[in-house]
């Protein structure tokens, strides 16, 4: 299944699975969430009801970012040795999180600002993972059980700001700087994720390429980490890391512009594309 947040017809948000170009309604309410699709995909209450889930026009520029507000979102820095040596960095002996607010991310087709504090913004495309069953201590055996979807994700980052001290919480939570989407596909329609790849293509040209059978720490792994300092919850998310091929790092330094196109793509999972405007000074 696709499930997606967009907005229908009569303007409201709603949250559809979307099949052969068409969507249908789940949410039961206006104030449902993708938490408590994630539930109910895990109950069976969202199988059981999908025959008489109704047909909703949308389009394509509708779809909504398909994280909730107070969603939990886990970054893993530095998950790709390549990108840890570009970075000057030692492959950590433990996955390394960061948290990223929902302020600070936009869905599908939305803008992404570049503040005019900096003008280091930079690229840095992921695949995440949904949280569907929540729960806290799982083994790395049991982690793919609580596992609920999977998405796009644009850690796009301030570079400038990442520097300013020890801690990577600045640099990555402007807001509006980084994406999520365009949906959530869920395990059973696709391959083991040890196949998955992730492209980011600025301008239609490709930056980077990672596969992500080349994780310091596979989603198993990352998935246990976390669940032995935090209860993670239906609809958490947790992004696994970008690959090598960052602006900061060429030679010279490429930053993100006013009128950029950023791609992120997983086959089988789909593209999250954003463009770049400037930040308007306050």
């Amino acid at each position: 299944m696709r499930f997606a947040k967009i907005v229908d017809a009569e303007g409201s948000a709603v949250i559809a699975i979307l099949q052969n170009g068409h969507a249908y309604k789940v949410s039961k309410s206006a104030k449902a969430s993708i938490a408590d699709i994630m539930r109910d995909l895990v109950s069976g209450d969202l199988v059981s009801r999908l025959p008489k889930c109704t047909e909703v026009q949308y389009a394509a520029k509708s779809l909504l970012r398909p994280i909730d507000d107070d969603a939990r979102i886990l970054c893993a820095g530095f998950n790709f040795s390549a990108h840890a040596v570009e970075s000057d960095r030692e492959q950590p002996s433990h996955p390394t999180f960061f948290a990223r607010f929902s302020s600070g991310l936009v869905g599908p087709n939305d803008a992404i600002e570049r503040p005019y504090v900096s003008d280091t913004l930079d690229w840095e495309g992921e695949l995440a993972v949904m949280i569907g069953k929540g729960g806290r201590d799982i083994s790395v055996e049991d982690a793919f059980e609580h596992v609920g979807g999977y998405l796009c994700f644009g850690d796009h980052s301030i570079r400038e700001f990442q520097t300013h001290s020890t801690q990577a919480t600045a640099g990555k939570n402007f807001d509006r700087s980084g994406a999520a989407g365009p949906w959530v596909v869920t395990p059973d329609e696709l391959p083991h994720p040890d196949s998955f790849e992730v492209f980011t293509s600025l301008n239609g040209e490709r930056v980077q390429h990672g596969q992500l059978s080349n994780l310091l720490f596979s989603i198993p792994e990352l998935i246990s980490y976390a669940s032995k300092f935090m209860e993670l919850r239906p609809g958490d998310v947790i992004a696994t890391g970008t690959p090598s091929g960052i602006g900061a790092r060429r030679n010279p330094p490429r930053f993100l512009q006013e009128g950029d196109e950023i791609s992120v793509e997983v086959p089988g999972i789909g593209t999250l594309t954003s463009h770049v405007i400037n930040q308007k000074g306050i």
